[in-house]
């Protein structure tokens, strides 16, 4: 559930992404934009994204471990030292 909340989120800021490239392009073929100012809020547009994603994912990272931590769940390094003193 949470894989395909995250791919409509990464869908819905695909689609708004080409909407403001549409726009933009629009309105620079009207002359009310430079082309370089288009470029320049696109590009800093990109940046914020991937900023916010990388936010999201270590979000994500941090309930899910709080998630595991809270339940008991052992995880990958205690299998591996247990397996390690089963020796």
């Amino acid at each position: 559930m949470l894989k395909e909340l995250l791919n409509t989120g990464f869908g819905a800021a695909a689609i708004l992404k080409e909407k403001i490239e549409e726009e933009m392009k629009t309105l620079e073929d009207k002359g009310k934009i430079k082309k370089e100012d288009a470029k320049s809020f696109l590009e800093s547009l990109e940046k914020k994204g991937k900023e916010e994603e990388q936010k999201a994912k270590d979000e994500i990272k941090k309930l899910l471990k709080e998630a595991i931590d809270e339940l008991g769940l052992a995880t990958k390094e205690d299998l591996a030292k247990l397996k390690e003193d089963l020796k």
